[in-house]
């Protein structure tokens, strides 16, 4: 005989599953739609981020008084500030960088196959010139040196004269800037809209993970970017103090990929390290740059992330890597710009998920309707038993 309630437990079951399965199908169809509709998604998603990043100023605004208009027209003009500056002033400083490396790259080689090759041979052994022939490949390089430019230029032209790319490259500059200013106009009523859309039942578990990953989000995106910015700064103006001559453009490089774990200092090491030993040749530019490398690291480490980003995030150095190339493999420059938010989220959501699970029945070992079955037994086993006889006097 099945035990009572046995038949109703199993229908919930069945009931949970395929809305478990509902879900899942709804979050597969929205991925491969994502996935087909990537080059449309990305100005959107740009936009999005954006109006999200500005929406908390746009609010503290208006609690001092400004019409939500207003608002978000002086945000939106602070914000296209913002990016004229950083036009005016980085595009020159890159330009003109990109120019003195493109200059210096067969100095650069001529010291590789002179100087650098033949000092690794002496110091490990290995053959070096035996593989690689340095009259050889210093003479291709200078024979195809001058041909470089007008390859070049060829690209450039093959590039320019794709009508649909030169389109969407513009389309998308002048998007951004326009979905952005909506967005950040109609960001409360679309967040209202969502919520909307929640089960009233689960509204209060959606309610409090949004919070939870908007506090996350915000730590890191908004946290991050002034790291990238600051240790940019830094980096640039070190190593053009130590006197490199592309030590602005390392900078920059580095500063743009701070986001990524130990890969901006790896720059900065690696690239700083080659250029002053190609430029100069002495071990004084390479203590410098060194100098700069290690006050950089303790500047992030101990007073920049810890102040700025906090760790509340909890996204290891693995799962970044991860997520970048993921997101960039599966979904171009949109999974890329995407991938750390979304593994921000993905991070609370598996939490709480860790959370439900280990308050479950599962892992605590106990069995669904155990208690109610020993009742019914124990019940069962009292009316069964003669009554016991009394005492006579």
């Amino acid at each position: 005989m099945n035990p009572i309630g046995s038949k109703p437990e199993a229908i919930d079951d069945i009931a949970r599953f395929f809305r478990r399965l509902q879900w899942a199908l709804l979050l597969l169809g929205a991925g491969a739609l994502t996935w087909v509709l990537t080059p449309v998604l990305t100005p959107f998603a740009a936009a999005a981020l954006l109006a999200w990043l500005g929406d908390p100023v746009v609010d503290r605004l208006q609690k001092r008084g400004l019409s939500r208009n207003s608002a978000v027209g002086l945000v939106f003009a602070l914000m296209v500030l913002v990016l004229v500056i950083l036009v005016l002033v980085l595009v020159p400083v890159i330009q003109s960088q990109v120019v003195v490396l493109a200059k210096s790259v067969q100095k650069y080689i001529e010291w590789l196959l002179r100087t650098g090759l033949p000092w690794v041979q002496a110091k490990t052994g290995l053959n070096v010139t035996t593989w690689l022939d340095p009259d050889y490949l210093l003479d291709m390089v200078k024979r195809n040196w001058k041909g470089a430019s007008g390859i070049a230029a060829q690209l450039l032209g093959i590039v320019t004269h794709s009508g649909f790319t030169v389109l969407g490259w513009f389309a998308n500059l002048v998007l951004i800037p326009f979905i952005t200013f909506f967005f950040l106009r109609d960001w409360d009523a679309l967040v209202k809209r969502v919520a909307g859309l929640v089960p009233r039942n689960r509204i209060e578990t959606v309610a409090q993970l949004a919070k939870e990953s908007d506090a996350v989000l915000g730590s890191f995106l908004r946290g991050q970017f002034m790291v990238m910015l600051a240790m940019g700064v830094f980096y640039a103006v070190g190593l053009w103090g130590v006197g490199l001559e592309v030590g602005v453009l390392i900078g920059v490089i580095a500063g743009l990929l701070t986001f990524i774990p130990y890969i901006g200092p790896t720059t900065v090491l690696l690239g700083g390290s080659a250029a002053a030993l190609m430029q100069f040749g002495d071990w004084q530019h390479l203590a410098g740059v060194l100098a700069v490398w290690g006050i950089g690291q303790l500047l992030e480490s101990y007073v920049l992330t810890p102040k700025l980003v906090g760790d509340r995030v909890g996204l290891s150095p693995v799962t970044v890597v991860f997520a970048v190339m993921a997101g960039g493999t599966l979904f171009g420059f949109l999974g890329m710009l995407l991938a750390l938010p979304v593994a921000s989220v993905a991070n609370v959501l598996i939490r709480h998920a860790h959370g439900q699970y280990t308050a479950s029945r599962f892992y605590l070992g106990e069995e669904p309707g155990a208690p109610e079955i020993v009742v019914a037994a124990a019940q069962s086993d009292r009316d069964s038993d003669p009554a016991e006889p009394t005492e006579s006097a």
